[in-house]
């Protein structure tokens, strides 16, 4: 009896094992079938690239420049690296509770499970295609900026005015403050509500819509071209041009987000939010209920500044500068309102502006090569490829 069932025993055994080799064999048939990705090739329109006129192959892991997924990494070729290489980047931010079961989840130690989530939070965000508040270049909350020197310090300006951000030569950035200013304060709290471009005889414009209660569903931002509306669809990466290509505008996710760029001179970081009520009540703003205060956080990153850029922003790439920023003080805070206003947001009338509609052309041999590296991390103490020091 005992040999009837080990004999019957043998024959299930081997049944199933011809059943799984059959079951592997067809998918790894089925998986033969499908065609790999073909990787794109990228290039660089700016003569002053590396790149210039170069075709780069992707990389096999992002192999698309605009994945239909919106969490997928997109190929991506940086025109003033150093390196003429594409690379991939997340067009959207993880959020945390993806990293911390990607990053803590086979983690023992709790503190080594922090740094690691930490670092994998950090450079997520620093792949993103959105504005980072803590590099240089950025203009986030109640106007906190990181100038080209790696310095922070706030501009209060006033609610309801204009102030020249960036004054160059040949283009100017304009910032519309709205604020609020309780009962019994001396000082308006603000944050950037709408950017204004102009170039040239051309201008345009990216504003933060006013909403009374916040929707993240809901889109927005607005864009101007030449003083007329710009409808940009909603979606993730989709984009408008300029008729001669020299203004990019491109949305990283579907609402909410975009990247503007005016080739060879600045590309713009651009992410709407609110006044969060958790913000509201640490900082006691005070602010009505009717009104989020939705605003821009915004990154810059310049090509080719001259050394003439003056602006709230700008005066800090010049290689004279000398930032008034007391160190070691929780809001240091830097004046300049009155050099800076301007009647409009599309006017380049300030007291210190030096932009003009007639400058089409870029001296070059005057512009500072450290311009083009406007998102360079001045906080690491190790030093970089690309052989550019961060002065303090």
């Amino acid at each position: 009896m005992s040999k009837v069932l080990s004999l019957q025993g043998i024959v299930v055994f081997v049944l199933l094992t011809i059943l799984l080799g059959a079951t592997e064999l067809e998918a790894a048939s089925s998986k033969s079938k499908v065609k790999p990705v073909k990787q794109e090739t990228v290039t660089c329109k700016t003569r002053h690239s590396r790149c210039f006129l170069k075709k780069i192959k992707c990389p096999k892991e992002c192999p698309k420049v605009k994945p239909s997924d919106p969490k997928a990494k997109a190929c991506f070729l940086d025109c003033y690296s150093p390196k003429c290489e594409a690379v991939c980047r997340y067009h959207t931010r993880i959020n945390h509770l993806e990293i911390k079961e990607q990053g803590c989840a086979p983690l023992v130690d709790v503190e080594l499970c922090k740094t690691n989530m930490n670092m994998t939070f950090f450079l997520l965000f620093s792949t993103a295609r959105k504005p980072n508040c803590k590099g240089t270049g950025a203009a986030c909350y109640d106007p906190r900026f990181i100038g080209g020197d790696g310095i922070v310090f706030y501009f209060h300006g006033r609610s309801n005015e204009d102030f020249a951000l960036i004054s160059d030569t040949n283009f100017q950035i304009n910032a519309r403050f709205i604020g609020h200013r309780p009962i019994g304060r001396s000082r308006d709290y603000t944050w950037i509500q709408g950017l204004g471009l102009m170039f040239g005889t051309y201008n345009f414009t990216i504003e933060a819509r006013k909403a009374s209660k916040w929707d993240s569903d809901i889109d927005h931002l607005k864009f101007s071209y030449n003083g007329e509306d710009l409808i940009i669809p909603e979606g993730h990466l989709t984009e408008w041009n300029s008729l001669d290509s020299e203004l990019q505008v491109e949305r990283t996710s579907s609402k909410n987000s975009a990247l503007i760029v005016l080739q060879e001179k600045v590309e713009i970081s651009v992410n709407v939010v609110p006044v969060t009520e958790l913000d509201n009540k640490i900082h006691n703003y005070q602010l009505p209920l009717n009104d989020s205060f939705a605003h821009l956080e915004v990154q810059f990153r310049f090509f080719g500044l001259s050394p003439k850029v003056d602006g709230v922003l700008g005066r800090t790439y010049r290689p004279d500068f000398v930032n008034p920023a007391k160190p070691g003080v929780a809001m240091p805070v830097v004046g300049g309102a009155d050099k800076y206003r301007t009647s409009s947001l599309l006017s380049a009338d300030c007291l210190a502006c030096v932009f003009s509609s007639e400058n089409m052309s870029e001296d070059k041999e005057s512009s500072l090569n450290i311009a083009e590296y406007g998102m360079l991390d001045c906080t690491s103490r190790a030093g970089g490829e690309s052989g550019i020091l961060c002065r303090k």
